[in-house]
């Protein structure tokens, strides 16, 4: 068994993709549309394109709202994505204006930052333990 396709709610599906795109450097994968103005709209990693897709899914369902807004209150990341290196992506998405809630913070052998993806979600960026 393995992660296929995983989901992040958005509060605008045009603005997620720019941001997730054109920032954060992810391909879009596939956009269908599927009634409305809503789409089935995935991204993945530009470096793993087979890899796992993340849906930019709309968020109109009520539950979403109180949820996400609790997350982002008490500073907790909706998703976590892994990069080489947390300081150097740190510094690269500032520049791009990018606001960040948590500067990168060295963890045993993680670090981490935490970023606002201005479609209503915290997310964070970790590097993987090396061995």
């Amino acid at each position: 068994m393995k992660i296929h396709l995983t989901s992040i709610f958005v509060d605008d599906q045009a603005k997620a993709e720019h941001f997730y795109t054109e920032v954060l450097g992810f391909v879009k994968k596939h956009d269908v549309p599927i009634g409305g103005q809503d789409r089935w709209l995935t991204v993945v990693s530009a470096q793993e394109p087979g890899g796992t897709e993340l849906l930019l899914e709309p968020a109109g369902h009520p539950a979403v709202k109180p949820y996400r807004d609790a997350l982002v209150q008490d500073g907790i990341p909706l998703a976590q994505f892994a990069v080489d290196d947390v300081h150097a992506e740190y510094e690269r998405l500032r520049g791009l204006g990018v606001h960040f809630t948590q500067e990168p913070l060295e963890m045993g052998p993680v670090t981490t930052a935490v970023l606002d993806d201005t479609c209503g979600n915290l997310v964070q960026l970790s590097t993987e333990p090396k061995p």
